[in-house]
């Protein structure tokens, strides 16, 4: 069994109980399926008038003898039936036994297929859930080197292909070999010699077919991954469609996706027109199978007189019901290929290493009592070294800015003590204790971040606060909204705190979406606050409302501003001008200009802007 195959159907272990009903059902199915077309003989035994005339009941003589018996004890009840009811009647009851053995067997294949349903849609379901929950705890590093549009047809199209193809062979490992096995144990029981006859074209048939399906996994991942590139240009351009519009780009991102949705076309005609062969192929190879059979079965009913006339049209029938299920297990051979690739794709993130969790000694921590302390802390991207040696303390109650040129590493040390990232050299203590000893959710509960993107989701503006608390009242959300600047406009929208605020905050303007990221900071209370850049992007009318906002947040907060606009951190108690990853000059906004170096420059650029 194929390792993707074995790590999937782990999946379907919470469904077991519907999977053994779907086995029960699909083998009943298979027996009728066989007796269905046995059934006949006696029938048309009647009707072509081939019953041995027997009056006397026949003798069980043992297993070596059983098919003698059955076929006698079948034409004496025929016989002392027709006798006294007359051949019509014989035929009619014989055709109600007929009608109810196909009956039964279509509500056994209806039952098997049902409970197949909870199993296939649970496992999809779980499978979505588990590649969800995987892609939220994996690490921002993650998902730096992925586009997001792959991960999403991940979740989405290459979840969906593991149900349609392995989930699909549960049911022909069971339903579709047992009505081959059952059909061929009544094929053997009327003819030994024809069946073996049989066996001679099974296995050309199984190579030729598959030969044709060799390429289909290959293929099956290069279409997947041409499927998340262009996802990923849809969720770009959707992104920054004003950009696009700007630059008179429509052209360019157009031609961009069509060369890759033709790549996909391709791909895809290749797939299923190979997928497509394996029907019509088994299906041919059957019909060759079935017209040596008419000629060499032909030969033993008229030449040889060793099989009945109806035995051999219910053999016929027998070997033609065979074809269908042959069909469905070339057809689910293709199909596997396809789920192989799919799983490989699906099981890359769900076996991700986290590399960012809670150590064995993790400790809880609540509360922020003394300092924040970075010790020789190095750190870089890659290859990339964005911190050297770094070495600063941030006492509680006190507001630290960091300043610098772009590339500096100002937001990296943001990314460090929340933990987004983990540190290569040194370490960072918070209270003395190894940030990487905390566990990581009552790190993060420690922290608040305002961050110069606004990261709002489409949905109420309640709902958007509720994230910093979500069990707080419309009270606190309110209160929450005053400190913040917010409060004013906020009432004036048309259902207030119930209003959808559009796809990522849309609908309302710059400094409107980042006093709702302040309000919801706020309303988690969090000892420390981190500022990364939180007014860069905002007009100065903006910015003035959204600066006093965030001077009410920072009353009685341990804060870490990164600042582009030197005028917002001029009373910061400690000012840090960094550069290339070092600190090159610390001390207030007054001792940083009496040195005149570049902490004052950067002031004096500003300036003149």
């Amino acid at each position: 069994m194929n390792e993707y195959f074995k790590k999937i159907i782990r999946f379907a272990y919470p469904y077991k109980n519907y999977a053994y009903l779907n086995v029960f059902f699909n083998i009943l199915y298979a027996l009728f399926s066989a007796l269905s077309f046995v059934a006949l003989i006696p029938m048309m035994t009647v009707l072509f008038g081939e019953a041995k005339p027997l009056e006397q009941k026949p003798v069980y003589q043992g297993i070596g003898k059983l098919k003698v018996y059955l076929e006698d004890s079948m034409n004496y009840f025929i016989n002392t039936f027709s006798v006294q009811h007359g051949p019509e009647k014989t035929l009619m009851v014989m055709a109600g036994v007929i009608i109810t053995l196909f009956l039964l067997k279509n509500l056994f294949n209806y039952w098997g297929m049902y409970f197949s349903t909870f199993l296939r849609n649970g496992v999809l379901k779980d499978l979505r859930n588990a590649m969800y929950k995987k892609s939220l705890e994996l690490p921002l590093s993650f998902f730096s080197e992925k586009r997001k549009g792959d991960v999403i047809s991940r979740i989405t199209a290459d979840v969906l292909e593991i149900q349609h193809s392995f989930l699909s062979i549960l049911e022909v490992i069971v339903r579709e070999p047992l009505t081959i096995v059952f059909t061929i144990i009544a094929m053997f029981a009327i003819s030994v010699k024809l069946t073996l006859f049989v066996f001679i074209f099974i296995p050309i048939a199984g190579i030729i077919i598959s030969k044709v399906g060799k390429s289909l996994k290959k293929s099956s991942t290069e279409a997947s991954q041409e499927q998340g590139y262009f996802l990923s240009l849809i969720e770009e351009s959707l992104q920054g469609m004003r950009i696009i519009k700007s630059f008179n780009s429509e052209p360019a991102f157009n031609a961009r996706f069509q060369e890759s949705t033709q790549t996909f076309y391709d791909l895809n005609n290749k797939i299923l027109n190979r997928q497509n062969l394996s029907s019509p192929l088994s299906e041919f190879l059957g019909i060759v199978t079935i017209a040596v059979l008419l000629v060499f079965g032909g030969h033993m009913v008229l030449s040889e007189q060793t099989l009945s006339g109806a035995s051999f049209i219910a053999y016929i029938g027998m070997a033609y019901n065979i074809l269908t299920p042959a069909k469905a297990m070339s057809k689910a051979s293709y199909s596997l290929k396809r789920g192989y690739a799919a799983a490989e794709r699906v099981l890359e993130i769900l076996e991700q290493e986290n590399t960012i969790t809670d150590t064995p000694k993790a400790v809880d921590k609540k509360d922020f009592n003394s300092s924040i302390t970075l010790e020789k802390v190095g750190f870089k991207y890659d290859k990339e070294q964005v911190l050297f040696d770094f070495n600063l303390v941030i006492p509680k109650g006190k507001t630290i800015a960091l300043v610098g040129q772009s590339g500096s590493g100002k937001s990296t040390i943001s990314n460090l003590l929340t933990r987004f990232w983990d540190i290569d050299q040194g370490k960072i203590l918070l209270d003395q204790t190894d940030i990487r000893d905390i566990k990581i959710k009552d790190l993060r509960q420690l922290i608040g971040l305002v961050s110069q993107d606004s990261i709002l989701f489409n949905d109420s503006i309640k709902n958007n606060l509720k994230l910093g608390d979500p069990l707080a009242s419309d009270q606190q959300i309110i209160a929450a909204l005053k400190i913040a600047n917010a409060y004013e406009f906020v009432q004036e929208l048309p259902q207030g705190l119930d209003t959808n605020i559009g796809d990522s905050g849309n609908k309302l303007s710059g400094g409107q979406r980042q006093r709702l990221s302040i309000a919801r900071a706020v309303l988690k209370n969090p000892p420390i606050m981190i500022l990364d850049e939180a007014t860069s992007a905002l007009d100065t009318e903006s910015e003035q409302l959204v600066q006093q906002a965030l001077d009410n947040m920072m009353k009685n907060r341990t804060s870490i501003v990164i600042a582009h606009r030197l005028s917002t951190i001029q009373n910061a108690d400690l000012i840090v001008v960094m550069q290339k990853g070092k600190i090159i000059e610390q001390g207030t906004h007054e001792e940083l200009l009496l040195l005149n170096g570049t902490y004052s420059k950067l002031v004096s650029l500003q300036s003149l802007e």
